[in-house]
């Protein structure tokens, strides 16, 4: 399938966009091209779309089921219970309703760490998406059961050859204090010698690092880069509570970092030292946790909380800049998982998506990447492509109807539970 856009703008020039074999194959300001499907580009923008770096997706199910509420008694006496209902249907379900919600604002790859993994490959492939999907693991810190883990592991990566090259299967140890050391050493060496990336829950609270100082005398960054877990292929989620040695620690060993602002504030886990994250050099990229934590999955809110929390916290109305901020959210997080992917170039994937110019959320026109960051929300959003294919035009995702009921049937199934 070829896609030719039409005199759509792109960094303040009026171009044409040709995408073939889910790439951006030409960018002229004008070409004589045949396409399967041409787009008038003259009422939009094109932008890259936006990378997730963690998420829960199927956690759909639970959006506001336990509000209000701090993180661990969040866990163990709602969410957890809770999840115990679940199956690999009712997480395909949950999944779908995911990835129509991150179509519609704008996303198009997710990490995501949750059960039932195969559940939720199959509604992204089905939904035209990108995602890094991880079974989650959690031995409860007992090493007896690290063989056992690993092998639900295995059986799920057998399962990679079954779907398209847009899903691949990933190492989601949960966090330091639900893994043992055992299964953490066993993910680091599996994750280097399968060249498969790894997503973990680092520092999120106070007692997540008092726990771990008690317990190993380490701190929590300090004890995964005992374990040898620590490296480029380690996305290390949240991180709000570190001392200059974990700075140095991350840093040292290429870890980038998923930020998720929204969750953070709304569970009062902490404040994300941004300043010093940027001192760093740190690879900082978004992520928007799951819907029962956050209560959405739209990076564009994402956006807009960092920026001004960083402000907020530092004092400094320069810190955080709109495009430093759109980067972490496109091309940051596209380096983070390995894609060829986040910006729009000759070359690389044809993920991306147009944005409706005339929308009153972007007028005056003239400071996109800024409207982008302060002022859009998803309806300034018009197309979604993904891989060389349309996901949604015209703010239409197909059988849109049919999603929502399957994911309100699951909810009401799961509750009954």
């Amino acid at each position: 399938m070829s896609i030719l856009i039409k005199q759509v703008l792109l960094q303040d020039q009026r171009v044409d966009v040709f995408i073939e074999n889910k790439h951006f194959s030409r960018i002229a300001p004008s070409l004589d091209v045949v396409a399967d499907t041409i787009i008038d580009g003259k009422s939009f923008a094109i932008l890259p779309a936006f990378y997730n770096t963690h998420t829960h997706a199927a956690m759909t199910l639970m959006r506001s089921y336990a509000d209000d509420i701090e993180l661990f008694t969040w866990l163990h006496d709602h969410i957890w219970p809770l999840e115990t209902g679940l199956t690999e249907e009712g997480v395909y379900h949950g999944t779908r309703l995911a990835a129509l919600e991150m179509i519609k604002s704008g996303t198009v790859y997710f990490n995501d760490m949750y059960w039932y993994p195969l559940g939720a490959a199959r509604a992204v492939e089905e939904m035209g998406l990108r995602a890094d999907i991880s079974l989650v693991l959690i031995d409860a810190g007992d090493p007896g059961k690290s063989e056992e883990q690993m092998r639900c592991a295995d059986e799920v990566f057998s399962h990679e050859k079954d779907f398209s090259g847009r899903v691949r299967f990933t190492f989601g140890p949960h966090a330091m204090y639900t893994v043992s050391d055992k299964t953490l050493r066993k993910c680091a060496e599996c994750a280097r010698e399968q060249n498969r990336m790894v997503q973990i829950h680092v520092s999120e609270t106070k007692t997540e690092v008092e726990n771990s100082l008690k317990k190993f005398g380490l701190r929590p960054v300090e004890y995964l880069d005992s374990t040898g877990l620590l490296g480029p292929h380690v996305i290390a989620v949240h991180c709000l509570h570190l001392n200059d040695n974990d700075w140095d620690i991350l840093k040292r060993s290429g870890a980038t970092i998923s930020h998720c602002p929204i969750s953070n504030m709304k569970l009062s886990s902490g404040k994300f030292q941004y300043h010093l994250a940027m001192e760093h050099g740190i690879p900082l990229t978004l992520g928007t946790d799951g819907a029962s934590s956050n209560n959405s999955l739209s990076m564009l809110d994402e956006m807009k909380f960092v920026a001004l929390r960083a402000k907020a916290d530092s004092g400094d109305p320069t810190s955080a800049p709109a495009q430093q901020v759109f980067d972490m959210a496109t091309r940051n997080g596209a380096k983070a998982v390995g894609l060829n992917a986040g910006r729009i170039e000759e070359g690389l994937l044809a993920d991306c998506m147009l944005i409706n110019l005339n929308h009153h959320r972007l007028i005056p026109s003239g400071h996109l990447i800024s409207n982008m960051v302060y002022s859009a929300d998803a309806e300034c959003i018009d197309t979604v492509i993904c891989d060389g294919k349309i996901l949604m035009q015209n703010r239409i995702v197909p059988n849109e109807a049919e999603i929502i009921r399957g994911a309100e049937k699951t909810y009401q199934d799961l509750i009954k539970h």
